[in-house]
C-alpha cells in the first residue's frame, strides 16, 4: 500500500505541475480560441515575445521540465507492475492518455516553438493553391518539403489548440487517478465490513453451540 500510495504520488506531481504551466499560458491562448473579438496585432507581439522566452530558457529549466516528465511515466509503469483489475483499469488508461499529451508535446509543442523561435512562417492556409492544399498534412507540414505551411496566425493557433488538448488529457489522469483511489476505498470498506460480519458470527457460533450442549445435558440429568 506505501509503495502505491508513494507511485501515485509520482503520477500526480508532475500531472499537476503540467497543468500549471498550461494554466499560466491561458491568458495568450484564450482570444485566439475562444474569444469572439478580433485579436489585435499586439498580442500575436506578445505571445510570440513569451513563446520564445521558454524556447531559449536555460538547460535547467528544461531538464527540469524533462525530469517531471519522466517522474510521471515512472510512477504510470511501477503501478503497472504486476497489476491487478482495478490497476489495469484506471492505471492502463491514465498512461494512455499520459503518452498522448506526451505524443501532443513531441509532435506539436515542440516544432510549434522552433518555428516561432525562428520566425519562419509559412504563408499561411489561405495563400496556398488547392494542390498545395493536397501535399498539407494534418499537422499543417508540406509532406514533400517537411516544412510548415502555416501562417504566424495558424501556427500560434495550432499551439493554443494543443496546449487545450494536453489540458484535456491531464485533467482525464487526474479523474481516472481518482476514481481508482474511490474504487480502492471502496473495497477496503466493503471487506472491513464483511469481515468484521464474519467475525461476529464465528463469535456467536460456540455460545449457541454451548446453550445447546448444555441443554442437553440437563434433560440427561432428569
Amino acid at each position: 500500500m506505501p509503495s502505491t500510495s508513494f507511485a501515485t504520488f509520482l503520477i500526480i506531481t508532475p500531472v499537476a505541475f503540467f497543468l500549471g504551466i498550461i494554466f499560466s499560458l491561458f491568458p495568450y491562448d484564450y482570444p485566439l480560441l475562444w474569444s469572439t473579438a478580433p485579436t489585435p496585432p499586439s498580442h500575436f507581439d506578445a505571445i510570440e515575445a513569451h513563446l520564445k522566452l521558454l524556447h531559449n530558457a536555460p538547460n535547467l529549466i528544461t531538464r527540469i521540465l524533462h525530469i517531471m516528465l519522466a517522474m510521471g511515466l515512472i510512477g504510470l509503469v511501477s503501478k503497472l507492475y504486476k497489476p491487478s483489475e482495478s490497476n489495469m483499469l484506471f492505471d492502463g488508461g491514465s498512461l494512455v492518455l499520459y503518452m498522448v499529451a506526451v505524443i501532443v508535446y513531441i509532435a506539436n509543442i515542440i516544432k510549434g516553438l522552433r518555428i516561432v523561435s525562428d520566425g519562419h512562417y509559412g504563408l499561411g492556409l489561405n495563400q496556398l493553391s488547392q494542390d498545395q492544399l493536397d501535399n498539407v498534412d494534418s499537422s499543417g507540414y508540406d509532406v514533400d518539403s517537411g516544412d510548415s505551411v502555416l501562417g504566424r496566425e495558424d501556427n500560434l493557433k495550432v499551439l493554443a489548440a494543443s496546449n487545450t488538448i494536453l489540458a484535456l488529457v491531464l485533467v482525464g489522469v487526474l479523474v481516472l487517478q481518482v476514481g481508482q483511489w474511490y474504487a480502492d476505498r471502496s473495497d477496503e470498506k466493503a471487506m472491513r465490513e464483511f469481515q468484521a460480519k464474519e467475525k461476529a458470527e464465528s463469535a456467536s457460533t460456540p455460545s449457541s453451540v454451548k446453550r445447546q450442549g448444555s441443554g442437553s445435558e440437563g434433560k440427561k440429568n432428569k
